[in-house]
């Protein structure tokens, strides 16, 4: 069955519990990420090694400054300009703090990251909801299941 009939399926059968769960693994994802990227760690290396295309790649590309145009022969430049300097070329890049600064911030590209891991943000909610709503229907904090 698809995640998304999973999805449907649970929330028929478990309703609000099923939306508190994946609400709550959302959260915990975007505050996760948030730490994660305030503390430059490269998520964009990360998702990279597991296999997940980092949200805004193309973006990234786009937002870097494009390199001044070189001066012609007849602008009064000098013959043989120095060659530019390229400080911390052999060092990789940390993308995810370029972006963070370029676009807006950490909280934006936290919640970007969280789009982007939602095919594992599915399979856990799947996973949490019917333990959870077995020990909330325990504690009588919610009616018993509804049988499908």
């Amino acid at each position: 069955m698809a995640f998304t009939a999973r999805m449907k399926d649970l929330m028929r059968k478990y309703g609000k519990v099923a939306l508190g769960v994946h609400v709550s693994v959302s959260v915990a994802s975007v505050s996760g990420m948030y730490v994660a990227i305030n503390n430059n760690v490269d998520v964009d290396a990360i998702f990279r090694k597991i296999g997940i295309s980092a949200p805004g790649t193309a973006a990234a590309d786009a937002a870097l400054p494009a390199p001044a145009p070189a001066p012609r022969a007849g602008d009064g430049a000098l013959p043989n300009p120095a060659p530019p300097v390229v400080v911390g070329q052999g060092a990789p890049r940390n993308r995810t703090g370029e972006l963070a600064a370029s676009s807006g911030g950490a909280l934006a590209l936290a919640i970007l990251c969280n789009k982007a891991l939602f095919p594992v943000r599915v399979p856990i909610t799947i996973a949490l909801t019917p333990p959870i709503a077995r020990l909330l229907a325990r504690w009588k904090l919610v009616k018993s299941l509804k049988q499908t």
